[in-house]
């Protein structure tokens, strides 16, 4: 469903439709807009009889540029100015969308963190933002491929979204693979190319910022990644042999629920286990082995040729 203001051709479908006989809702579904909205763009100039679209958009244009008051509007119950409260989530959605995000879902993202639940089924970010089921079911997808968002099971098996206590953490995280992933590609790029010619000096030092860049975003992070998580990458390269978790847990004597955790963890933040990473066998066991883009196809071919010999 199409977000923001009125535009002047809207209008002028607005009036086309009201001088056909079309009703509210229909306008409002040829235009993909809440009937909300139609409904009060046209009672505000006038009615269905009056209504002008340019006289409209002039009218809309004078409204938006008149200058606010400013006053304060009266506490509600537990001191939340709600006019304030709704100026804040339009800023808020604003600047998210200054950084790149999508309208909607920024607008999304800002109704679920200032809820005080901080979780709304999509029935209720419907309601609350005037919006068609499907534009919320865009915006929360494009939230969940974030890591910013989550789903958890509410009342009457209704899926509910929220934002979690680690959701900072894991955009952090998020932000701090990407880099990786450029790094990584840079890396390769500087393989192909020649370290002694023009082009892959330049992408060398790409890959010599992102790497930076991620060893520095992921620093921080690490000091709150799991103990246990470093503590099995440790027993794993001891032995140098692959492990299931039983085995793990009794080596180490943690009960296998600890040890099955600590590797997920691993297993999620391979930007902080660099240089190694998490693997799983078809068999069921674990190993650890060297991070993809770590090393170049020519180190690892001539790493294969020594280990032949």
């Amino acid at each position: 469903m199409a977000g923001g203001r009125l535009t002047q051709r809207d209008r002028h479908h607005i009036a086309s439709g009201l001088a056909g006989g079309l009703g509210y809702s229909e306008i409002a579904r040829r235009l993909d807009r809440p009937t909300s909205t139609i409904s009060r763009e046209i009672a505000r100039n006038g009615g269905p009889a009056a209504y002008r679209a340019d006289q409209a958009h002039r009218a809309a244009w004078r409204r938006a540029r008149r200058p606010r008051p400013i006053a304060r509007r009266p506490a509600a119950p537990g001191g939340r100015d709600p006019g304030a409260a709704r100026e804040f989530l339009e800023r808020f959605a604003e600047l998210m969308v200054t950084t790149g995000m999508p309208r909607m879902a920024a607008r999304v993202f800002t109704c679920l963190i200032t809820t005080d639940s901080g979780a709304l089924t999509a029935a209720e970010l419907v309601h609350h933002l005037q919006v068609s089921p499907g534009a919320v079911s865009k915006a929360v997808g494009y939230l969940e491929s974030l890591d910013l968002i989550q789903r958890e099971r509410g009342p009457r098996r209704r899926e509910r979204y929220l934002i979690d206590d680690d959701v900072w953490l894991r955009s952090w995280l998020t932000s701090a693979r990407q880099n990786a992933m450029w790094a990584d590609a840079a890396q390769e790029g500087v393989a192909i190319l020649g370290a002694t010619t023009p082009a892959g000096a330049r992408i060398r030092q790409m890959a010599e910022f992102f790497t930076q860049l991620s060893h520095d975003m992921s620093g921080g992070a690490a000091q709150v990644v799991s103990d246990d998580a470093f503590t099995v990458l440790a027993a794993l390269a001891h032995t140098g042999q692959p492990h299931t978790v039983d085995e793990v847990a009794t080596a180490l004597n943690w009960p296998s629920d600890r040890v099955a955790a600590a590797l997920s963890n691993a297993r999620e933040r391979p930007d902080i286990t660099d240089p190694v990473t998490v693997r799983r066998l078809g068999s069921g066991a674990y190993s650890i082995v060297a991070r993809p883009g770590r090393l170049t196809p020519a180190q690892r071919e001539a790493l294969d040729r020594r280990g032949a010999r």
